[in-house]
């Protein structure tokens, strides 16, 4: 039986000047936009008189300091069903690859996910999320899109998910994750739990926050980027705490294989810096602590500034990003040539000076004019004024933060004016 276009769209458009493919291009974690942490860098200079390799998958120091990390969190692990790759997107890949079959990810999800399951050659098929938060698909249309897969002769095994949120930025409630991880469970499907931005929630301490690995022990393993909170995006280090038992095991070797064969091993510096980062000693706790308070009141004047602005967005829950739907704004937007995603992200790339990916780039349709603002680039063009930012009791207030805000609150401003003066009479 012909099997369906599993992206559900058609082919991404780029800009010819960038030369970037749907494959090639995914806009990056967004980053803190800070100076690294100075006992970091000297964990990183301590370490850079080392010569040798790191092993494949972390060595001991490492791999204790992430057993530690989740323990902390509630998810004790064995020694044995730990790793760590240079960075999360080595870790899927890997993941992809052992696993097998097809992968179901969430309609938006974070741009890193769906290319590595493409270059492996396998269906990436879309699922929608509920309305009230992204990153977990709701467990009905799970349901019936695994029946789908199935009836038109697909192999579904993998269901990549992410309770708290890139690009949305929301926090998924503990009884939708609940419901979708009993619904994989049904279906036999093996989760993958991105929990990048875990520790970047706003509100760290209005819920206790919960991991699929909780609910479904045997069949959930967990991937960590530590740049979401605890490492600078530019030196790549993640790691995987794989499920309990026999499948962990034999998972765990596979994965093992597959990065010894693409030689993905951690820069020896970059493990030293990244054991002591997940070991959470007071420096880094207190630095992660005011970073996520930084970027929770930053997100927060950004959505009022989209919403004010005639936008749509859910209220920021974690992360470093907003992810806003212009739809309201389409006519004004039209004014200007923009009709698409694509058109909507080289319109505001443009006028705001900074990357504001569009929705497709998460794996949205095309036709949506939906982005996704970052928070790092309004802290300012310096160390000194992104310092400066970190420091302040009221960072909303310095001026050029003041000034990035209002740039974005002008353009919105000048689309619902001519969204207005457009729209036909009734």
């Amino acid at each position: 039986m012909r099997r369906t276009d599993p992206e559900g769209q058609g082919p991404v458009r780029d800009t010819p000047a960038r030369g970037h493919g749907p494959v090639r291009y995914g806009p990056p974690l967004p980053d803190d936009g800070l100076p690294v942490l100075p006992e970091l860098a000297s964990a990183l200079a301590t370490a850079a008189v080392r010569g040798g390799e790191e092993p494949v998958g972390g060595g001991p120091a490492l791999l204790d300091a992430a057993l530690g990390h989740w323990e902390r969190r509630g998810l004790p692990a064995a020694s044995g069903l730990v790793t760590a790759g240079p960075g999360a997107p080595a870790l899927l890949l890997a993941l992809t690859a052992a696993l097998g079959g097809d992968v179901l990810v969430p309609r938006p999800c974070a741009a890193w996910w769906a290319p590595y399951a493409r270059l492996l050659g396998r269906p990436v098929f879309h699922v929608a999320t509920p309305a009230e938060s992204g990153g977990v698909p709701d467990p009905y249309a799970l349901l019936e899109t695994v029946r789908r897969v199935r009836d038109e002769g697909g192999e579904p095994r993998l269901l990549v998910l992410s309770v708290a949120d890139d690009p949305t930025a929301t926090v998924a409630p503990p009884e939708l994750l609940h419901a979708t991880v009993e619904a994989a469970a049904a279906e036999g499907l093996h989760l993958v739990s991105d929990e990048t931005w875990r520790d970047t929630r706003h509100a760290p301490h209005a819920t206790v926050p919960l991991s699929p690995a909780e609910m479904l022990p045997d069949r959930v393993t967990v991937v960590t980027d530590l740049a979401g909170a605890l490492l600078p995006a530019g030196w790549p280090a993640a790691v995987a705490r794989f499920p309990a038992g026999g499948t962990g095991t034999d998972l765990h070797a596979r994965v093992l294989d597959v990065l010894t064969a693409l030689g993905a091993r951690l820069a020896g510096p970059v493990a030293v810096a990244a054991a002591y980062a997940l070991g959470e000693p007071e420096p880094v706790t207190a630095r992660r602590e005011a970073v996520v308070r930084l970027h929770a009141r930053v997100a927060a004047a950004l959505h009022g500034a989209v919403v004010d602005g005639g936008g749509v967005a859910r209220p920021p829950q974690a992360g470093r990003h907003l992810y806003a739907d212009l739809e309201p704004l389409r006519v004004g937007l039209g004014v200007r040539g923009v009709g698409d995603a694509q058109e909507l992200e080289d319109f505001l790339t443009a006028r705001l000076g900074m990357p504001v990916p569009g929705g497709h780039r998460f794996g949205d349709d095309l036709q949506a004019l939906r982005v996704r603002f970052a928070t790092g680039p309004l802290l300012g063009g310096t160390d000194a004024e992104r310092l400066e930012c970190l420091m302040s009791p009221a960072p909303l207030e310095l001026p050029h933060v003041q000034r990035a805000l209002m740039s974005l609150r002008s353009v919105l401003d000048d689309l619902r004016d001519d969204a207005q003066r457009w729209e036909p009479p009734r």
